[in-house]
């Protein structure tokens, strides 16, 4: 598999024989200004700065896990630094939309460099991208536009500050579209619930002992999904994170095996995938308030 890995944002443009940006650590550009790139092999993508990619009419398929994705039209991804992604051979481009390049450094002294970290979609896989419906997409339009009118007037001292702003209205958007997104696709949330609880359950019988405690990371790798994006859709659709589902599981499991057994509090720690007794006493009393041996006590 051929790896392209696009270290700066002249390079990216330099590769797509585009006019360089008109700042070293900001682009944005139109798909249907930029020649098509076709790839004959299954490729890895790396960049080292943020993107946000709005598509439309791409005919490339991007690849997550066992699954090719095809998004037509009406669709946001979110990228941060160095993340990977692999395309399909074919036509990499859409043929219409946007696409924004942000340097880390460009937001340095803004609000927007600590708090772009708590958009968790920038942690998605591609296959968890934000379809957009026609009234959302004029407004992201709307506001892309305005990004793109103020990168291409010469820069001055209000530049970046207008940039930032609309950067920060872009985003806000984009959560509030995902948080509908969850909610409209609650039947196929239902389902990956229903499935993570299978899965959770089936740990707990089959692999705990092998396997030690069990993680948010082999849930999602096992569902197909980002970490981020399994616990984002939980906590919207179940009002928990998949590690507080976790937590939940366990203690549960915990007061099962000191009400029903004569086992140690060592033995139920070691049999619930802890390697030390004193991380599950500390978990069960933050989660009940009280010790094992407390809770155990107060059944007699």
């Amino acid at each position: 598999m051929e790896t392209v890995h696009i270290k700066s944002i002249t390079q990216c443009h330099q590769s797509l024989h585009i006019e360089k940006p008109k700042h070293p650590l900001f682009s944005i550009y139109k798909f249907e200004d930029i020649p098509q790139v076709h790839i004959t092999e299954r490729t890895k993508l790396i960049f080292d700065y943020y993107q946000i990619v709005f598509k439309k009419n791409c005919p490339n398929k991007i690849q997550y896990g066992q699954t090719a994705y095809d998004f037509d039209e009406g669709v946001m991804s979110y990228f941060s630094p160095r993340q990977v992604s692999i395309a399909e051979p074919g036509v990499l481009l859409p043929v219409s939309g946007w696409s924004i390049n942000i340097s880390p450094d460009f937001l340095g002294g803004y609000g927007l460099h600590q708090g772009v970290q708590s958009y968790g979609f920038f942690e998605y896989e591609v296959n968890e991208a934000l379809i957009l419906s026609e009234d959302e997409e004029k407004v992201m339009e709307n506001i892309l536009l305005q990004i793109w009118n103020e990168y291409r007037l010469p820069i001055d001292r209000f530049s970046q500050d207008l940039v930032i702003a609309n950067l920060e209205l872009l985003l806000t958007y984009s959560n509030r579209y995902y948080n509908r997104q969850f909610v409209v696709r609650k039947p196929a949330n239902d389902t990956l619930l229903s499935k993570f609880k299978k899965l959770l359950n089936d740990y707990f019988e089959h692999e705990i002992a092998i396997n030690g405690l069990p993680t948010v990371h082999g849930f999602a790798s096992a569902l197909n999904l980002s970490d981020k994006y399994f616990s984002d859709v939980l906590k919207q659709h179940s009002g928990l994170t998949a590690q507080q589902h976790i937590h939940e599981k366990l203690i549960d499991k915990a007061k099962e095996k000191l009400s029903s057994t004569a086992l140690s509090i060592s033995e139920i720690a070691y049999a619930l995938g802890f390697q030390y007794p004193q991380s599950f006493s500390s978990l069960f009393k933050s989660k009940t308030n009280q010790t094992p041996l407390e809770f155990r006590a107060g059944l007699s």
